[in-house]
């Protein structure tokens, strides 16, 4: 079998619930894993459909160290070698958004935009270990 891909699509929803269960009803994507949030919000989601995998979640208020909090669409990579990624993406002159940091789900990942402003992550969390 191939390996697992490695590049994932993130998206937020202002009401993270109904989508998810809207995302099932009209395209026929499956919970793999969710977290719950805050006043029925969702802290975080992966849905599949086929070997194809999202992550998603409820938007939430402006932070200025994570600007995933309020983006809509972005997208993240999963790297084995994050420390060198992130050594040549700033040496190329990227716009970090987010230093490179562990965070508290185990991960080690930075968030960059990249020439036309998209949001991407890099970082070594694999959804795939949450089936």
């Amino acid at each position: 079998m191939a390996d697992n891909p490695n590049i994932f699509p993130a998206l937020r929803y202002q009401n993270a619930p109904a989508a998810i269960e809207w995302l099932g009803k009209a395209f026929g994507f499956e919970k793999q894993f969710v977290v719950p949030g805050e006043n029925n919000t969702v802290a975080h989601a992966q849905l599949r459909l086929g070997s194809g995998l999202i992550m998603m979640g409820s938007g939430g208020k402006p932070d200025p160290k994570n600007p995933w909090a309020t983006e809509k669409y972005g997208t993240y990579v999963m790297m084995k070698e994050i420390d060198a990624h992130y050594a040549r993406a700033k040496a190329a002159g990227a716009d970090i958004v987010r230093p490179i940091a562990d965070t508290d789900y185990g991960a080690r990942e930075y968030s960059v935009r990249d020439c036309e402003g998209h949001l991407w992550s890099f970082g070594t969390y694999d959804p795939y270990a949450e089936s």
